[in-house]
C-alpha cells in the first residue's frame, strides 16, 4: 500500500492518495486537482475512487471534477445527502483496490455524515479519519445545524463524538497510522498538534479525546473556547453536497484589467506597506504575501457569501496564483473582476505617532480585534473595546468616534484588515494601525 499525503498550507488541509496495483484512491482532495493526476500518472495508476470523509465546511473539493475527467466513483455516507452521482459508504461497505481492503466505519460528532476510512493489507492499517480524529485533538461540533439529511445541534453531535471516540477505534491495531484530514492552523478544532500524522497508540495515550472521563467532562471541553465559525463555511458544505464546478474554465472567465479603478466592496490582496502607502478608497486590506498567510481563511471570514467583490493584486503576474487562492473556497463566484492599479487618486493610511499613543494613550479609542478567546487569556490595553475581525464589518458602528481609534491584534496581520475595514465604515475618523508595534506592548 502506497500512501502519499498532500498539504494545502494556508488552510492546514490534508489530502490522500492510496495507490495498490495500479489502482488508486483519493481522499478529500482539494479544488485543484492536478496534483492527484500528476501522481497517478507517475506511478501509472488509474484513479478509481474518490473518498469524501464528509461534506468540509473548510475547502471546497474536487470530488467531482475528478470524476468527471477519469470517471472514478465517489464513495461517501448515504447522510451526506450529496447531490451528485456517488455510491453510498458506510458501515459494513468497502472497496477493493488492487490489494487493499478500504472500509468505512461511521464516526459522527463533527458532522453527523462523518466517516472513517480503514485500509489494510496484510498488516498494515491506516485510518484516514476526516474531521473526526486529530493528531491531538478531535473535530469540532459546532460548525453545522444541519447537515445532508440530518439535523443536530451542538451538544448533539458533542455527544456523538463522545460516543465515536469511546466504542468506534476499540477494534482497530495501536500501529493503526492515523492521516488526518487537518492539522494545527485550521479552525475545525482547537488544539491539534503540528504533526501530520501518528499512531492510534500514541492518540490514545496522548490525545485528550481519549482518556478516562465521562460524558459529561467530555462535552463540556470539546465545546469550550472553540474558534469562530468564518461566514463561508456554510457556503462551502452547500457547494460541496452539489460539488463545485471545475477550476480551470470557473476562473479563465473572470475578467482582469490593469491600471484599473472600481468601486463597491473592494479587497486588496497587497501587503500592508505597500497597501498603506496607496489603495483604492474603501478597500479591504487582507494580505496574500506568503503561501502561509491566512489569506483564505480571512477572506471568507470577512467576505460575506452573498457579497461580490473586486481583487486588487500587486501584479499580472500573480493573477491566477491568486485567483486560485479565491477558488479554493469557492469564492470565484463572488468575484467581480481582478485589477492592478496605478499610482494616481489612491488613500493613504496615516501612520500613528508611537510615542504620543505610549504617553496619551487616553486620547486614543483603542480596538482590540483579537478572538474571543484571546482577549479572555488576557489584555494588551486595559481600557481596549472587543471587537473581533470576523464580526468587525457588522459592529464597526458601535465603536465611539469622538478620538482617533487604534486596532490591534496579536502581530500585525489581522489590525491592517481591521484598520481598513475601519477606514471604509467610520468616515470622518483617523484610523490606526499598531501593527508590528505591540510588540513593544507585550
Amino acid at each position: 500500500m502506497k500512501i502519499k499525503q498532500f498539504e494545502y498550507k494556508p488552510l492546514a488541509h490534508y489530502s490522500y492518495a492510496v495507490i495498490s496495483d495500479g489502482k488508486m484512491a483519493v481522499i478529500d482532495p482539494e479544488r485543484n486537482p492536478e496534483q492527484y493526476y500528476a501522481f497517478a500518472k507517475a506511478n501509472n495508476a488509474e484513479i478509481e475512487a474518490i473518498i469524501e470523509t464528509h461534506p468540509h465546511a473548510d475547502f471546497v473539493s474536487s470530488h467531482l471534477e475528478i470524476h468527471k475527467k477519469t470517471r472514478a466513483i465517489i464513495y461517501n455516507s448515504e447522510k451526506l445527502g450529496a447531490d451528485y452521482p456517488h455510491n453510498t459508504f458506510d458501515e459494513g461497505d468497502s472497496i477493493q483496490l488492487g490489494s487493499v481492503k478500504l472500509k468505512a466505519i461511521n464516526t459522527p460528532g463533527h458532522s453527523p455524515d462523518s466517516i472513517t476510512i480503514v485500509a489494510t493489507e496484510d498488516q498494515e492499517t491506516a485510518l484516514f479519519t476526516g474531521d473526526t480524529l486529530f493528531i491531538g485533538d478531535v473535530g469540532r461540533p459546532d460548525l453545522r445545524e444541519k447537515s445532508g439529511n440530518t439535523k443536530a445541534k451542538r451538544k448533539e453531535l458533542a455527544e456523538m463524538m463522545y460516543e465515536t471516540i469511546t466504542n468506534k477505534f476499540n477494534d482497530l491495531p495501536d500501529d493503526a497510522l492515523v492521516y488526518p484530514a487537518h492539522g494545527a492552523g485550521s479552525l475545525c478544532g482547537k488544539n491539534m498538534s503540528d504533526a501530520s500524522s501518528s499512531t492510534l497508540g500514541n492518540e490514545r495515550m496522548s490525545n485528550w479525546a481519549f482518556k478516562k472521563q465521562s460524558k459529561e467532562e467530555f462535552m463540556n471541553t470539546i465545546l469550550d473556547g472553540q474558534p469562530f465559525i468564518p461566514h463561508y463555511f456554510g457556503f462551502d458544505v452547500d457547494t460541496n453536497k452539489v460539488g463545485a464546478d471545475d477550476l480551470k474554465p470557473s476562473i479563465d472567465k473572470i475578467p482582469f484589467s490593469e491600471n484599473a479603478i472600481s468601486e463597491g466592496l473592494i479587497v486588496d490582496m497587497r501587503d500592508e506597506e505597500t497597501f498603506k502607502k496607496g489603495h483604492l478608497e474603501g478597500s479591504f486590506n487582507i494580505q496574500a504575501v506568503s503561501d502561509n498567510a491566512k489569506f483564505e481563511t480571512w477572506l471568507g471570514s470577512i467576505i460575506k457569501p452573498e457579497d461580490t467583490f473586486t481583487l486588487v493584486i500587486d501584479s499580472k503576474e500573480n493573477k491566477d496564483a491568486m485567483l486560485h487562492r479565491v477558488a479554493k473556497i469557492g469564492y470565484e463566484k463572488l468575484l467581480n473582476k481582478v485589477i492592478t492599479i496605478s499610482d494616481e487618486n489612491l488613500e493613504t493610511t496615516e501612520k500613528l505617532n508611537l510615542e504620543d499613543f505610549k504617553n496619551n494613550s487616553d486620547k486614543y479609542t483603542i480596538v482590540d480585534i483579537r478572538n474571543n478567546s484571546e482577549v479572555e487569556e488576557g489584555k494588551f490595553f486595559d481600557s481596549a473595546i472587543s471587537h473581533p475581525l470576523n464580526e468587525l464589518r457588522d459592529t464597526a458602528n458601535e465603536i465611539p468616534t469622538d478620538k482617533p481609534i487604534v486596532v490591534h491584534c496579536a502581530g500585525g496581520y489581522r489590525s491592517a484588515a481591521g484598520s481598513s475595514i475601519l477606514q471604509k465604515k467610520l468616515n470622518g475618523v483617523t484610523v490606526y494601525d499598531l501593527s508590528d508595534n505591540i510588540k513593544e506592548f507585550k
